[in-house]
């Protein structure tokens, strides 16, 4: 029997995108669009309450982490993905560092992405 695909919360289509450039596997997205109102986190995280592949990937900023501290509460079984807050920005993160992020979460990734697939710096192949 194929295992649901896991669930990855973030804050928008532009995080979503940028993911999307990284995975190999089917996951399902669900886009804060940055707020959570009662009625979204109604109509959004409360059907995930009891899912066990939940994953949130949000900005290392203070609306990123106001939404991560209010889905702790919301999803305590959900694990936290953080981006360096050097980035700031999911979508700004590098597609070496998403992989390595998600492959540590066991993602599928594409595998030239990770440190031990590429070629030494200033080296071609």
């Amino acid at each position: 029997m194929a295992h649901p695909p896991k669930i990855l919360i973030v804050e928008g289509k532009t995080d979503r995108t940028r993911l999307l450039q990284v995975l190999t596997e089917p996951v399902e997205f669900v886009l804060t669009y940055g707020t959570m109102s009662d009625d979204k986190l109604e109509e959004l995280i409360w059907p995930l309450v009891d899912e066990d592949d939940v994953y949130i990937l949000v900005d290392a900023d203070d609306s990123g982490n106001k939404l991560r501290s209010l889905l702790k509460r919301e999803l305590p079984n959900a694990r936290h993905l953080y981006t360096r807050k050097l980035f700031r920005e999911v979508a700004a993160t590098p597609l070496e560092h998403l992989a390595e992020i998600l492959h540590r979460e066991h993602f599928e990734v594409r595998v030239e992405l990770l440190p031990e697939n590429r070629p030494p710096e200033g080296k071609q192949t």
